[in-house]
C-alpha cells in the first residue's frame, strides 16, 4: 500500500460529506430513512498545494499518475486529523518552554501522522504560475477497502 507524500496541502482545503441512506416516503407524507452499508459516510476532500516547487510538484503528480496506472489506493491523513501540537515544551531541567501561537514541533519518537484511511484520486490538474512553481489542485475520495 502506498503512502502519499507528506506535502502539506494548503489552507482553505474543503472537505465533502454524502452519507449513503435510503430514503422511502409514503403517501401520507411519512417518510423513513434507513443507513444503507457499512461504511455509510465517505469522504472527499478538494485539496490544493498552491505556490509549492517544481520538484514536489512533480513528486505529487508521479505519485498520482504511478496510482492511476495501477488502479491501487493509497494511504493518507486528512488535515484536520493531524496531532495537534501541545502548546508548552518540558525541558529536561524540569521548565516549560512556552510556544507562540502557531508554531509547531514534533517530540523526538513521536509519529507525525493523525489516523491515515484509503483514497483515491480520479482527477487532478497543475498549472505553473511563475517560473519553478506550481499549483496543483486534486480531489480525493475515501473508500473502504481490506
Amino acid at each position: 500500500m502506498a503512502t502519499f507524500p507528506a506535502i502539506t496541502p494548503a489552507y482553505g482545503a474543503e472537505k465533502r460529506s454524502a452519507p449513503v441512506m435510503r430514503r422511502v416516503q409514503f403517501g401520507d407524507g411519512y417518510e423513513q430513512r434507513l443507513r444503507y452499508g457499512l461504511n455509510q459516510n465517505p469522504k472527499t476532500w478538494a485539496l490544493t498545494w498552491n505556490n509549492i516547487t517544481e520538484a514536489n510538484a512533480d513528486t505529487i503528480e508521479t505519485f498520482l499518475d504511478a496510482r492511476a496506472a495501477d488502479g491501487d489506493s493509497f494511504d493518507w491523513s486528512p488535515p484536520d486529523e493531524q496531532p495537534v501540537a501541545p502548546a508548552f515544551l518540558l525541558l529536561e531541567d524540569g521548565s516549560f518552554l512556552l510556544l507562540e501561537d502557531g508554531d509547531k514541533f514534533q517530540l523526538e519518537g513521536q509519529t507525525s501522522g493523525g489516523s491515515s484511511y484509503k483514497w483515491v484520486c480520479e482527477e487532478w490538474s497543475k498549472s505553473i504560475p511563475y517560473t519553478g512553481r506550481a499549483v496543483i489542485t486534486a480531489t480525493f475520495r475515501q473508500v473502504f477497502e481490506p
